[in-house]
């Protein structure tokens, strides 16, 4: 190799050395004819010198070095002037003083900055990705990644534990999500499916005799996308045999210690809290909680009852429930305004309200504490364990929606009110996950999780009988907030997990299909076994302190599963799909994705709403008319560009958008509505046809107070021709926007 060192790594320690650097022209500085060159590769910065009283030749071919060019070049080592020195870097107490340019490759104006000061839009780091991973703070988080790897493998291996691949070809099978399918070129008609996990074919190596396997597994799922999710995403896959949950715990914190050790020299303090899920949900509000700090809940609707307040009676008598959050001490630190603004978001996250009393020496105080009398009062405050200046927070509604609701507002307390401290890390193992869930849409018993699981065995005699009472052997790993992983103990016992699935009400021969070859493989002695799929690049970003897991992964797709770098998914060409033996037969009137997804997600909501099919429309004005609606009552779904990428911003049809109000709200430097282009590139619908559903396009959305104030509001629904019409407290209850003042 040329070099003899990298950037990163000369000291004062080798001055006088003659040395070989190559690299990527980073800064160019021009002093009094001298020319400073920061050099740059994945190892750090070394500045280059071209003197021209040293070395005339090389200093006129430095003339012509630029940003990104890359440079192989031959020098001495010198120390840096006095007060010239960089503390900030290893190479900051010396210089490069080049006597020759070993070979140059020009590079044109890149269209992003490469240094981690200034950040493109996403579309853009996307687009060239291979600038943007040359950032410093790229190469150092994939880098972080890499040694996170290393270190996984080191703990495993060292607790004997076998790395073994399993097929990326493999036949369909259940697992939650959609598969991707992969047509058989040899077997037309016939297709594999990329693996979601490798849950089966772990089972069989346990079954095989390799009772500590691991892999480093590559798991694509067909789902829609946000900050934590991506088609395909890495898994520490994990089994044991002759192992209970309570082997897997140990193995986990064992592991988890190991990596804070070696990567963050950080001692991590074990063992972990359990919390049984029932305790979860009934303390957090949630099965993923964030245990780095306090502000517990309770259910009181057999308190609630024997208060004098209607809302709550009412609430009740419908089978829903009162559940109240202890906000500690937000008593005395919460202005009336601010709680205001919680009974807001509460609303906007799907809840009627936010009740609210006040804890004081004498009792409780608000303006509905009247309606609970003394012995209500003393109920509530033994029962929330509640101190004076605490706030409790009351949501009557559904299990489904308190819960989500109080949740939301512990975590937007802790924000807001920095309870969370930087670089704490808190773990926790939920467990006793019921086996089953009814599903409403379809009438009948599903899987919770992992339909592997084993029930325990208190409740075998419940599964035809009761399966709303079958707690299983399911456990999920949660690091502040976050779920890490979920596993289980398998079911190895081929009788009983064909007893499993007939509750979810497939039939034998299906089962058969499906499963047959595992349930036959266990019919030949299987062990007991236990494991888990841990999210390799939720651990790699939250130990970074990232929140998207696109930053920890090399080429990542963006909110529409496309790699703009490499511009997949493509077209097939017609030889292709002649050898696949694959014909598309489109239909003739284009299917409208859009508005599909927006009537099934209000569909899974039971939001009522109406479609209207009328004539191509394209002013407020015009779409008033054909729906028979008031001008006010219709949206301005607009796309606004932001230098940090997309937002929308919805207004009534009777206004127009104030872009300097939207920006003082935004606190962005720059808002200014998007082009044609560009609306199609965040939405994939044309300018005037996008639905006021920034979320089904994972585009924070802001909704102006003219739309809400209106009893129904209409829309266009992804196309010119079709609008819905809907209450407009439901549109912000499955939308979920900031209300604000933006409007003229």
């Amino acid at each position: 190799m040329k070099r003899t060192h990298t950037c990163g790594e000369l000291s004062d320690k080798d001055i006088n050395k003659k040395v070989v650097l190559a690299g990527w022209c980073s800064t160019r500085r021009d002093h009094g004819g001298v020319i400073f060159i920061d050099l740059r590769d994945r190892y750090g910065i070394t500045q280059i010198v071209f003197d021209p009283s040293s070395n005339i030749e090389s200093h006129k071919a430095a003339e012509n070095l630029r940003r990104e060019d890359v440079a192989v070049v031959e020098g001495i080592v010198r120390k840096r002037p006095s007060g010239m020195e960089n503390e900030r870097v290893i190479t900051g107490k010396i210089e490069v003083l080049i006597s020759k340019i070993l070979d140059v490759n020009k590079a044109q104006t890149p269209p992003l900055e490469v240094e981690d000061r200034i950040e493109a839009t996403e579309e853009t780091r996307l687009k060239y990705r291979y600038l943007d991973l040359r950032r410093p703070k790229m190469q150092k988080q994939l880098m972080f990644r890499h040694n996170l790897a290393v270190a996984v493998r080191e703990y495993l291996n060292q607790h004997g534990f076998v790395e073994i691949e399993t097929p990326m070809l493999i036949k369909t099978t259940p697992e939650g999500a959609r598969d991707y399918l992969v047509p058989s070129r040899i077997h037309p008609g016939k297709f594999y499916s990329l693996p979601q996990s490798p849950q089966i074919y772990k089972q069989i190596l346990m079954i095989a005799g390799f009772d500590r396997y691991y892999q480093l597994a590559r798991c694509l799922r067909d789902e829609d996308l946000r900050a934590d999710r991506q088609p395909e995403h890495t898994q520490i896959d994990l089994e044991m045999s002759f192992a209970d949950a309570e082997d897997i715990f140990h193995l986990t914190e064992g592991l988890i210690k190991h990596v804070f050790r070696k990567l963050l020299d950080k001692d991590i303090k074990t063992p972990f809290k359990r919390l049984a899920y029932h305790d979860a949900m009934e303390r957090f509000c949630t099965d993923k909680p964030d245990t780095r700090f306090g502000m517990e809940s309770c259910t009181v609707t057999d308190i609630a009852k024997d208060s004098e307040f209607k809302v709550f009676l009412d609430v009740i008598k419908k089978g829903s429930i009162v559940k109240v959050l202890n906000a500690e001490g937000c008593g005395e630190k919460l202005s009336r305004s601010q709680i205001d603004e919680l009974i807001e978001f509460a609303k906007q996250n799907g809840a009627q309200g936010l009740a609210w009393m006040k804890v004081t020496k004498e009792g409780l105080e608000s303006n509905i504490a009247k309606f609970f009398h003394e012995k209500v009062q003393k109920q509530l405050l033994e029962r929330t364990k509640a101190k004076p200046n605490d706030l409790l927070l009351f949501a009557a509604d559904s299990p489904k929606i308190a819960n989500d609701v109080l949740s939301k507002i512990r975590l937007k307390l802790a924000g807001s009110l920095g309870l969370i401290k930087e670089n704490d890390f808190e773990f926790c193992f939920v467990t006793d996950f019921p086996m089953f869930e009814w599903s409403e849409d379809e009438q009948r018993w599903d899987f919770a999780h992992n339909p592997f699981t084993m029930p325990k065995e208190e409740y075998w005699k419940s599964l035809e009988k009761d399966p709303i009472k079958v707690i299983s052997y399911q456990y999920d790993f949660v690091m502040n907030g976050s779920e890490l992983f979920s596993g289980s103990v398998r079911n190895n016992i081929p009788e009983l997990q064909m007893n499993t699935f007939k509750v979810t009400g497939m039939s034998e021969p299906e089962i058969k299909e499906k499963f047959g070859f595992l349930l036959e493989a266990y019919k030949y002695g299987a062990p007991r076994h236990a494991g888990f799929g841990l999210g390799f690049d939720r651990l790699a970003s939250l130990m970074q302190g990232i929140h998207d897991i696109r930053e920890v992964i090399a080429f990542p797709k963006n909110k529409s599963a496309e790699n703009p770098m490499d511009g997949s998914p493509n077209e097939a060409s017609e030889k292709q799909m002649q050898e696949l033996h694959i014909k598309l037969d489109f239909v003739k009137e284009q299917v409208n994705v859009v508005f599909g997804k927006i009537r099934d997600v209000l569909n899974k909501e039971k939001i009522e709403f109406e479609v209207l099919e009328h004539k191509p429309v394209f002013t407020s004005k015009e779409a008033a008319e054909v729906r028979g609606t008031e001008l006010k009552q219709g949206t301005k779904a607009l796309i606004v560009k932001t230098e940090e990428g997309f937002i929308q911003a919805v207004v009534s049809g009777a206004k127009e958008i104030d872009l300097a109000k939207l920006q003082k709200i935004t606190m962005f430097k720059k808002v200014e509505l998007a082009n044609a282009k560009e609306v199609k590139q965040a939405t994939g619908c044309n300018i005037g046809s996008v639905p006021p559903f920034g979320n089904l396009f994972n585009l924070k959305t802001f909704f102006d107070n003219s739309v809400v104030e209106n009893d129904v509001v209409a829309f266009n629904a992804g196309q010119h021709t079709k609008s819905i019409k809907m209450k407009a407290k439901d549109l912000v209850k499955v939308v979920n926007p900031v209300v604000e003042e933006f409007s003229k």
